[in-house]
């Protein structure tokens, strides 16, 4: 599953969680977001103030917000998980997300003085058979 994980993860790949739904496991959503330079803190800011509540309103739970200790992805990378309860459930969140008016306007108000990401991608996973978390 490791291999399988980076493989995603280096190429973007996304992956079928069908197995994990089989077995009624969560789904969960590892995504990757590169700041354009200097706009990092703001990136943050609108996870910290804004994003993670509205990500909660719309099904997603919130796992876990990283960003690398070491230089360069140190500062202008932001790293998350997301759990969702099914494949299906994830793709009708992110499409209420995107389609929230409280979202569009927080989207429009922290990118008033352009864009605050430059590259996002998306990798969903499955656990492992032995993983704690499922």
């Amino acid at each position: 599953t490791l291999s399988v994980f980076a493989a995603g993860f280096f190429t973007g790949q996304v992956f079928d969680g069908s197995d994990a739904e089989a077995q009624g496991r969560k789904v969960f959503e590892l995504r990757t977001y590169t700041a354009p330079d200097g706009r990092l803190d703001d990136l943050l800011a609108r996870f910290r103030n804004d994003t993670l509540r509205i990500f909660e309103k719309h099904g997603m739970e919130n796992v876990g917000y990283w960003v690398p200790a070491d230089a360069p992805a140190s500062s202008n990378t932001l790293i998350y998980i997301l759990a969702h309860d099914s494949r299906d459930a994830a793709t009708k969140s992110w499409a209420a997300f995107r389609e929230d008016p409280e979202w569009v306007a927080v989207r429009e108000r922290t990118q008033a003085n352009g864009p605050i990401t430059s590259n996002v991608q998306s990798v969903f996973l499955e656990p492992a058979d032995f993983s704690p978390m499922k």
